[in-house]
Parts: structure tokens; sequence; C-alpha cells
């Protein structure tokens, strides 16, 4: 059955009254599409191949699902991505529910994607495959980086269920081989909540400091039991595997049965083939490590005897190449000894009248005046030094009045406040010396000061009358120089 909806036009344009279909507008037709779609199709299960996956900046995920045949757009928006069973990649076969809806700025329609899962073992399978090739090359597979479990540890930690079989032969396996602490973190081991507290679990392990309330344990155990591969997914999550790559603590994984393999057997520091063969990787046997003590005791004590024993046969040997009384092997070192010992007062006295004699012959050569001589050489020099200095000392200073008494007429002769016969110093007002004409100008007052005196004067410009040179003097006779004094300049 077709819907028609009629739209009234403006009153100055009435509709023709023959006209029962009137036309609609681009908009109005696609949203009438979208409402007519999602009444229609609200609930919708599809299944196909994941191809042309985009995942926003916004966190919204774009993609495309197809088959052999037709594609159709899907979208997932940022608050559901978190909550699908499988993360979107391309290739991937899945079976979607939501609605379809369209998009009206572009006339086609889509699947609003409320929920994801894998369309069967083989798509969980070649996703798994995926993933763990990206983390192989990130090398988190390396066994390098794999951490080696201590041999005697004090605490164990178990990441597994409160309940069933497995926390039981664990505690049970540990407790007859190594009894220790062990430190129990329940946890669901199955479903969409498993790999979240599984990975807590493990980073609240790691995060506790050795000396709190509640021991850091040496090792820990991350169990569950045999199951199908959906049983196991949770175990093959990549945030789970990221986080225990991460751990500092060492972690023994143990999930599922020998044949059994998740994503976490591969980045854990050991792989433990049930619970029961992690139990035992993590702790020694008590009973081997007394037994192998007890024979280290009685093959030491053995050792022990064997090495006293050999002593004493040497010994023996020994005492029969030795004379019958101790006395007849000590008699030749103390005859020697005593030799010596009767030479040592005859050397004594020798060795004090050779260094007596010595000392006699050197103070033989002082007393003969060696040490008067070399003090009459040291005086002798002494006043050959001070009658030199003298005469040089009264020589130098002579030179140097003489110097001094030339550079004080210099300074009288070249004094600028002590003008020559026949030249004067020109003053402005101030008293201050004007050295060039450039420091004249017309009516300025100014004081020519001569050596005998000085008068006022006022400058009268360029055009006074010149001044006729006055006729040279004849030059005075030099008068003799002072007999030991030299010309200045």
């Amino acid at each position: 059955m077709t819907d028609y909806y009629v739209f009234e036009g403006p009153a100055e344009e009435p509709v023709a009254p023959r006209d029962n279909n009137p036309p609609l507008s681009i908009s109005e037709l696609s949203f009438a599409l979208k409402r007519t779609l999602e009444d229609r199709f609200g609930h919708v299960r599809l299944r196909g191949e994941i191809s042309k996956v985009n995942h926003h900046a916004s966190g919204h995920v774009y993609l495309t699902l197809k088959d052999d045949k037709s594609a159709i757009d899907g979208v997932v928006w940022k608050g559901v991505v978190r909550g699908l069973g499988v993360r979107p990649e391309s290739g991937l076969e899945v079976i979607v529910t939501g609605k379809i809806t369209s998009y009206p700025a572009r006339s086609s329609y889509q699947i609003v994607i409320e929920s994801m899962e894998a369309a069967g073992a083989g798509a969980l399978l070649a996703q798994l495959e995926r993933l763990k090739a990206r983390l192989a090359g990130e090398g988190l597979f390396d066994g390098a980086r794999k951490k080696p479990i201590p041999a005697f540890p004090a605490v164990v930690g178990v990441v597994t269920s409160p309940t069933g079989a497995v926390i039981r032969d664990i505690l049970h396996r540990i407790s007859e081989r190594w009894p220790c602490r062990v430190i129990v973190w329940p946890v669901v081991v199955q479903g969409d909540a498993a790999a979240g507290q599984v990975a807590n679990a493990v980073r609240g392990f790691d995060a506790m400091s050795p000396d709190g309330p509640i021991p850091r344990p040496d090792v820990v155990i991350v169990a569950r039991g045999g199951g199908s591969v959906e049983d196991l997914w949770a175990f093959n999550d990549e945030a789970l595997a990221r986080t225990v790559a991460a751990a500092s603590i060492p972690i023994i994984s143990a999930v599922g049965h020998e044949t059994d393999t998740t994503l976490i057997d591969f980045v854990s520091d050991r792989r433990a083939p049930t619970p029961t063969g992690a139990a035992e990787i993590a702790t020694p046997v008590l009973a081997d490590l007394q037994y192998a003590v007890a024979d280290f005791e009685r093959r030491l004590a053995r050792a022990g005897g064997r090495l006293l024993e050999d002593r004493r046969t040497r010994l023996r040997a020994a005492a029969r190449g030795l004379p019958a009384r101790p006395e007849d092997l000590l008699a030749l070192p103390q005859q020697r000894l005593d030799l010596a010992g009767s030479k040592l007062a005859s050397g004594l006295h020798r060795n004090v009248a050779v260094h007596e004699r010595q000392y006699a012959a050197v103070s033989a050569r002082l007393s003969d005046g060696l040490l008067n001589r070399a003090i009459e050489r040291r005086q002798d020099r002494l006043s050959a030094f001070s009658d030199r200095f003298e005469p040089a000392v009264r020589r130098r200073l002579d030179r140097d009045q003489t110097r001094l008494a030339a550079l004080s007429r210099a300074l009288a002769t070249l004094d600028p406040k002590r003008p020559k016969p026949g030249f004067a110093r020109i003053e402005d007002e101030t008293g201050a010396m004007i050295a060039s004409a450039a420091g004249l100008h017309e009516g300025q007052a100014v004081r020519i000061v001569f050596g005998d005196g000085s008068k006022g004067a006022r400058i009268d410009g360029e055009g006074g009358e010149p001044i006729l040179a006055p006729k040279p003097r004849p030059a005075p006779k030099p008068k003799p120089a002072p007999p030991g004094q030299g010309d200045l300049f």
C-alpha cells in the first residue's frame, strides 16, 4: 500500500481542482522514505563480509557489509563500539543487528549497527591470526623479552574463577609440593566481561608493593579450564594480551587443555599445558630439595673424611723421613745461631771504631781553619760590594737631579699661563682660552693676556683695517750652556 501526503499551497496559489497528486520537495520525499524504512526495518539481522572499515577520529566506525551480489553501508556509533563482540576488520564475516535508515544528504540507505558477532569459528580464527601477526611484528612474542620464573617463590598469585575445579587443583598441587602463601584474585573466565577482569587482576598484582599489607606475588598464574573456541575467546583479547606483555611480574598462562592455544599463551613468560602443570612450573618440590640437601650433606661428610685420611697418610710419610729425635734435626741450625751470636759483639765494636775515626778526621779539618777561611771570603765579598754601592748610588742621584731641573725649566717655558715675550693668550669672558679664530665672533668681548699683564678688547669683525706685520727683531745671541748640562730641545 502506498501512502500519499498532500500539502496545501499558499492561499494566493490554489491547487487546480483536478490535481490530486501535488509535487513534493526533495527533502519531503527523503524524510518520508527515512521514516518508512525505519518503521518497516527497525530491527534486522544481516550476515556478510566487512570491507572498507574506517575508524573515524570522532570514535564512530564506518564500514560496508557485502555478499557475493550486493553491499550495504553501515555505521557503528562511538558508544556502541566498545561493546561489540569482535573488532571490525576488513575480510571478517560477521552477523550484525541494527536498524535500516537512510542518509537524506546522499539519498542512500544504511544500517545502524547495534551489535556484532563473528559468523563462525572460521571467522574468529581468521581474525585471531591477523591479530597474532600484528603483535608478533611488534615483538611481543620474542623470547628475549620473557622473564625467568623464580625458583623458590614465597608468594604465588592466581587469577581464575573462585569456584570450580581449577582453583582447587592449583591449591592442592602447590600445598603438596611447596607450601607457600597463595593469593587468589577472583574473576569471571568466560563472557564479555572476562577479558577486562583478568586484565585488571594482572595490573593489580603488578602494582602491589613488596612491603605492603598484602605481599606482592613472585609469580602469577592465569588459569581456566578447557572449553570451546568461543568459551576461551576472552583470552584472545588484544588489550589483555598487551597487559600481560607489559607486566613486570612473571606470568604463567594455563588456559584450557594442552591442545588449546590462546593469545596470552604467546605473550606470557611461560605456558603451562594445564592449571595443574602451571602449579608445578611455579613451585619446586620441597621433598626433592630436602633429599638433595641431605645427599649433599652425606657427600660432604664422605669427601671430608677422604681428605682427612689423605692428609694423615701424607703426614705419616713425611714423618718417616725425619730423624728419630727432634733434637737431632735442630742441632745444626742451633749451632749456626750460636756462632753468629758470638761474632755479633765484636762486629759492633769494630763498626763503632770506624765511625769514630771518620768523625775525628772531619773535626780536624774543621779545626784547621776551613770554616774560618770560608767566613773571611764572604766578608771580603761583602766589603767590596759596599765600596761599589755608595758611589753608584751617588752618581744615580746626580743624574736624576740634573734631569729633574731640566724638566722643570721646560715646564716653566711651555706653561700656557705664562706667555713668552711677543706672544699672548686670548680668553673669553669666562676665562676659557680661545685656541682658534673659529671660536671668535663679531662684537665678542675678549681678554688678551701677556706675560706681564692683560688687556680687554672687542672683536671688530672682517671689515677692520689690516694690521702691518712688525719688523723682525735681530735674534739674540745664544748663551753658553752651563758646564755638565746638555740641550733639552
